[in-house]
């Protein structure tokens, strides 16, 4: 198994084995929805709700390796806890509260990236927005290999999730680019 796949193996058990409810996201999930491409972290999103962010990122502390000195400090205040797995692999865990978080989480499915490494993964339309809404160049080639290696998105969904975030970024285009590739 490769050191990403491991990693995510490792994060994702640790976090079943609690009940917690997360999702991968980010560029293991593109693997998954879109063109497969090289990705060097594991980014995740953990439903942590607003409040108790401390007890979740005291426990991850405890048991992972954390990739910077004040990452407990780090995570409260940008809501990202910055890890690597045993075998060094960075492990990005972002701590999710907003209801389009909860909604990524209940959507999230199993898939098998290997024989022995099956992983909870965020939907593509879940994917999509994110990517959307992170906005970079790279995040907009995801979407569109996404949308290329899809037959059936759900673009009703895509747009009702992407709305209120946009809104929020005050970035109309954001919705309108999505629109655009809806109709293609």
């Amino acid at each position: 198994m490769n050191a990403l796949y491991a990693a995510a193996k490792q994060i994702s058990d640790f976090m079943a084995e609690r009940n917690w409810q997360f999702a991968i996201i980010g560029g293991m999930a593109v693997q998954r929805w879109g063109e497969p491409r090289q990705t060097l972290d594991v980014d995740l999103t953990l439903l942590t709700g607003f409040g108790n962010e401390e007890e979740y990122i005291a426990v991850l502390l405890d048991s992972f390796a954390s990739r910077l000195p004040d990452a407990a400090d780090f995570a409260a205040q940008n809501r990202v806890l910055l890890l690597a797995a045993e075998n060094g692999a960075p492990i990005d865990v972002s701590l999710g509260g907003l209801p389009f978080e909860e909604r990524l989480v209940q959507r999230a499915s199993l898939f098998a990236f290997s024989p022995e490494c099956e992983l909870l993964t965020c939907s593509a339309e879940d994917l999509i927005v994110l990517k959307a809404f992170a906005g970079r160049p790279r995040d907009w080639l995801d979407v569109e290999s996404i949308v290329n290696r899809q037959d059936s998105i759900d673009w009703k969904t895509v747009l009702e999730e992407i709305q209120p975030l946009a809104e929020a970024k005050d970035a109309p285009e954001t919705v309108a680019r999505l629109e655009g590739l809806a109709t293609q």
